[in-house]
């Protein structure tokens, strides 16, 4: 099933980087230099130097990489031995690079930071994914490194999910508390801002979270009834906000049973762990989202190494 969540298109077309994510990338990249902040080194020779794998893992941030090299060490060439999304093992060349010791040294924990870090978040990724055939994972916008973070996601082989706040419509519970009348419920805002919604802008990929069954049914409900109204036909994402598995798989049932389900995409959220995986697989959601696959991972252990002079 394509879904939504998946926004990795706008972050690479046709080889390269869109420019949502090179101006991503030149953030990342300026503010980690200036922090860092490289003195002169004493010695400049041309030197030949490579980047290793010290364990196994999946690499991801070439086009980060190369934007730093191409940017900040005009003066190196760089050759690449993996692609970016390859298993690779222990001892593995990553990258070799030829250039002035100076410009190299200049970049080198930054390098070593970014490729390190994207490619233990592909890691996790891939090891979450590689759990269920049944289920699809995606991250949330809880990031650390933002679009860089839902990169690595994707190279893991989850979905991105919204890029930012923008990219799609989220209705939460703040959103409907912001609008509710004194007197009104939380059913009467969620039913006033769905009528509100623009379908010929948010159609094709809104999310609403619920918290129960019958908020469930009544965004599924009053969401048919717009889209036949505007004679559309697509999905809402509907996030099972802290349901857990269980009452998910209820909301499954029930939507079947009253014929909504074919208007929703189900999203399950909040508190999921790996080993609630096969629960969430069987409870009928269509993905989970979470944040464990991007945050407080540890980074990929790389290495540079010079290992000789021209």
């Amino acid at each position: 099933m394509t879904l939504p969540h998946d926004r990795s298109r706008l972050l690479v077309d046709e080889g390269f980087p869109t420019k949502i994510f090179s101006e991503s990338m030149d953030r990342w990249i300026e503010t980690m230099l200036a922090d860092d902040n490289s003195g002169q080194e004493s010695v400049n020779n041309l030197v030949k130097a490579k980047l290793i794998a010290k364990e196994n893992g999946i690499i991801c941030g070439q086009f980060v990489i190369n934007r730093l090299l191409d940017k900040h060490a005009k003066n190196c060439s760089y050759d690449w031995k993996i692609h970016e999304g390859d298993s690779v093992e222990e001892k593995d060349d990553l990258l070799h690079i030829v250039g002035k010791s100076t410009e190299i040294l200049k970049v080198e924990r930054v390098m070593l930071n970014l490729l390190g870090r994207l490619s233990g978040i592909a890691t996790k990724t891939a090891e979450w994914v590689s759990t269920s055939d049944n289920i699809q994972f995606a991250c949330t916008r809880k990031t650390e490194w933002g679009i860089l973070d839902k990169w690595a996601v994707h190279v893991g082989g989850g979905l991105t999910h919204r890029l930012y706040r923008s990219d799609a419509l989220m209705l939460k519970e703040n959103d409907f508390a912001s609008i509710r009348k004194s007197g009104e419920s939380q059913t009467d805002a969620m039913r006033k801002l769905i009528s509100n919604i623009d379908m010929e802008k948010n159609s094709k990929f809104t999310v609403i979270e619920v918290q129960n069954l019958d908020e469930a049914i009544l965004a599924a409900k009053a969401w048919s009834e717009e889209q036949m109204n505007n004679s559309k036909t697509d999905s809402v994402v509907l996030l099972l906000d802290n349901m857990g598995p269980s009452k998910a798989g209820e909301v499954v049932t029930e939507l079947e049973k009253l014929g909504l389900r074919e208007w929703c995409i189900l999203e399950g959220s909040g508190g999921i762990t790996k080993d609630s995986i096969s629960e969430w697989a069987s409870s009928g959601v269509d993905l989970i989202s979470t944040s464990a696959m991007n945050r407080g991972v540890s980074s990929l252990d790389i290495s540079l190494i010079i290992d000789g002079v021209e």
